[in-house]
């Protein structure tokens, strides 16, 4: 059984800094595709970052682009969000989803079947 469980979320600054995690079980990470989306009340779900199985590539939105960063532990099964100088517009609640997607990785909702179940992240001074 798939499993994704996302952590890390909370209240930051504008400028300040969140690491969310993703942990991961029932399935081999390295061979599988995972993604970032979020999600603002009254907005659709957004994909924010993603990076490919075996780790080989990687890529962003425009809007967190220089800011986050998504990397792999594939010894701890987790994938990371790191998300600096966060601004009032990346509040949301933040998804990780995963798929056994071939070679360059997608940020459309509809390219992954597994998700987590969220973690709120507010940027508010």
């Amino acid at each position: 059984q798939v499993q994704l469980v996302e952590s890390g979320g909370g209240l930051v600054q504008p400028g300040g800094s969140l690491r969310l995690s993703c942990k991961t079980s029932g399935f081999t990470l390295d061979y599988y595709a995972v993604a970032w989306f979020r999600q603002a009340p009254g907005q659709e779900r957004e994909g924010v970052a993603c990076i490919s199985k075996t780790g080989w590539g990687a890529a962003y939105a425009d809007a967190v682009k220089g800011r986050f960063a998504i990397s792999r532990d594939i010894a701890k099964n987790i994938v990371y969000l790191q998300m600096n100088n966060l601004k009032p517009e990346d509040t949301g609640v933040y998804y990780c989803a995963a798929d056994d997607i071939e070679f360059r990785c997608p940020m459309a909702t509809i390219s992954y079947d597994y998700w987590g179940q969220g973690t709120q992240v507010t940027v508010s001074s």
